[in-house]
């Protein structure tokens, strides 16, 4: 026997009302049809839902603002329905509750209670309004000027993400949060959980977010609130769900007018308040707000990442030129970052290490052949003009401002600790701390890699070159940072190993050694 369609109103005025019909439903704002929703952004005949030979099918008379499943607008002819897809007219949403088709939607132990989707003002505007929680309205307007705050002042993706996540949790009194971004541009992208948190007293253990609730949310380009149902079979659907003590989620829709994000993950226990039609607005107005400042710091991760691939490319170009350089800057960079973090850097100042790493030494690019590739030792001019690599190197950035901050690694990474470095003779903490920390992951590649000036031209052994570093501290190298570097010995060799494949690798324990004569090719 075959079931009559029911939709069910879940925005505005027409939440909770229920239409069913075993043939057709006409909605418009005659009165005359089946649904009549007294809106502005509704058409007098909007649409009709009808059965037909192959199921529910619902149909858009050309109206004004559109009819919409599941977040995206239908055009002329019949759209298929199946159970819990979201329908809008203009503005006017409800779900489809039953469904005569033999395709089901996504299974769910879980009602849609509302949908939204607010534009930051919106969310002003019910704040203002907000009956069922006056005594938190100062909260909530804090919450959005906040959310402002991070647009303007978090310099990371990551730290964005965070910050915009606990300031979710906190304000909606939340048991948990995440952030599920999409992957790619993709009509079905892959999402990733970026960003979790936990509300106060919540022990931090294993973490939920329904998978399922997520995609539904994000495939239909609508926020939603879900309250949980009590049946049995139905809770077995989403195990998820019931294994997380979800009682009531919000789902809200990161986006801008150009594309959807990801999806904002909040729920509550059995023993907390269920979230409210005012909490998904606040949600949904949090998550308009802040998703521009998302987008932002997506595509300036993304210029920051090709512009890296830039750098090491050219940086590579460079060491072509070199027999026994190659990968040399790529050594050094991961060593110089490895360093910083163990220095507890901040990351703007692992990210200029990253950068300026691969072009530390790009200013051989103005040396001859005849120096930079000579199989043996440089005589005393040969290494004065060698020695220019370095304000040849600052020379050339000099001309591009985005590249300032990195100049002192390029002109400084030969500075002495002791004042006997070049090219300005620099002691002590005279020398940018970023071109001290890069000194002593280039002065260890160049000891452990091949060289045209080695015994044998073989690289040391990582023994041998760690107990250099320690010898050389406070002389060549600044302590703090030698005494860093030899922290993280079995980091160091395990990269070596990765990157320098062939290399003879040794317990890395100190040595005696009887001194290292620095070459300036590196």
């Amino acid at each position: 026997m075959k079931r009559p369609l029911r939709l069910r109103g879940i925005s505005g005025e027409i939440k909770g009302q229920v239409w069913e019909s075993d043939s057709l439903l006409r909605a418009g704002r005659l009165g005359s049809l089946e649904i009549v929703l007294d809106d502005s952004s509704v058409s007098r005949r909007h649409a009709e839902v009808r059965r037909g030979d192959d199921g529910w099918f619902v149909r858009d008379l050309e109206s004004t603002n559109g009819t919409y499943v599941n977040g995206v607008r239908i055009g002329q002819g019949d759209q298929p329905l199946k159970a819990r897809d979201i329908v809008q007219f203009g503005k006017v949403a409800v779900i489809v509750e039953l469904v005569d088709a033999t395709v089901d939607g996504p299974p769910s132990n879980q009602h849609v209670v509302a949908a939204a989707v607010s534009s930051f003002d919106e969310g002003l505007r019910r704040i203002a309004f907000d009956r069922n929680h006056m005594p938190r309205a100062g909260e909530q307007m804090f919450a959005l000027l906040r959310a402002g705050h991070h647009f303007v002042n978090t310099q990371s993706e990551d730290q964005l993400l965070d910050a915009v996540l606990n300031d979710a949790v906190s304000v909606l009194e939340a048991q948990r949060g995440a952030i599920v971004l999409a992957e790619s541009d993709a009509p079905e992208p892959k999402m990733r959980l970026r960003a979790l948190a936990v509300g106060q007293g919540e022990p931090p253990g294993r973490f939920h977010y329904s998978k399922k609730l997520t995609q539904r949310c994000f495939a239909s380009g609508v926020s939603l609130l879900y309250s949980t149902l009590t049946d049995a079979e139905e809770s077995k659907l989403t195990q998820s769900i019931a294994d997380g003590a979800m009682a009531s989620v919000l789902c809200v829709l990161l986006r801008t007018p150009r594309k959807r994000l990801g999806v904002l993950h909040l729920d509550r226990s059995f023993w907390q308040n269920p979230f409210t039609e005012d909490d998904l607005h606040l949600a949904d107005a949090l998550a308009a707000h802040v998703s521009a400042a998302i987008e932002s710091a997506q595509l300036l991760r993304r210029q920051k990442e090709q512009f890296l691939k830039t750098v090491t490319v050219l940086a590579q170009a460079v060491e072509l030129r070199d027999d026994y350089t190659g990968n040399h800057t790529q050594r050094v960079t991961r060593y110089a970052t490895m360093l910083g973090e163990k220095l507890e850097l901040p990351d703007d100042q692992l990210e200029l290490i990253k950068i300026g790493g691969p072009l530390h030494d790009i200013g051989k690019i103005g040396i001859d052949d005849s120096i930079l590739r000579k199989p043996g030792r440089l005589t005393g001019e040969e290494y004065e003009c060698m020695k220019t690599h370095t304000t040849k190197g600052a020379e050339i950035l000099s001309s591009i401002p985005e590249m300032g901050p990195i100049i002192p690694i390029v002109r400084s990474h030969h500075e002495r600790w002791d004042g006997a470095g070049y090219p300005d003779g620099l002691i002590a903490e005279e020398i940018p701390l970023l071109a001290r920390i890069v000194a002593v992951a280039d002065a260890f590649d160049a000891m452990t890699s091949n060289r045209p000036y080695h015994e044998n031209k073989k690289g040391k052994p990582p023994s041998w070159a760690f107990a250099e570093v320690e010898r050389q501290a406070g002389k060549q190298f600044d302590p703090m940072c030698a005494t860093a570097f030899l922290g993280i010995r079995e980091e160091i060799v395990r990269a070596m190993a990765e990157l320098l494949p062939g290399s003879e690798l040794e317990d890395p324990e100190p040595v005696t050694v009887t001194g290292y004569v620095h070459d300036p090719r590196g």
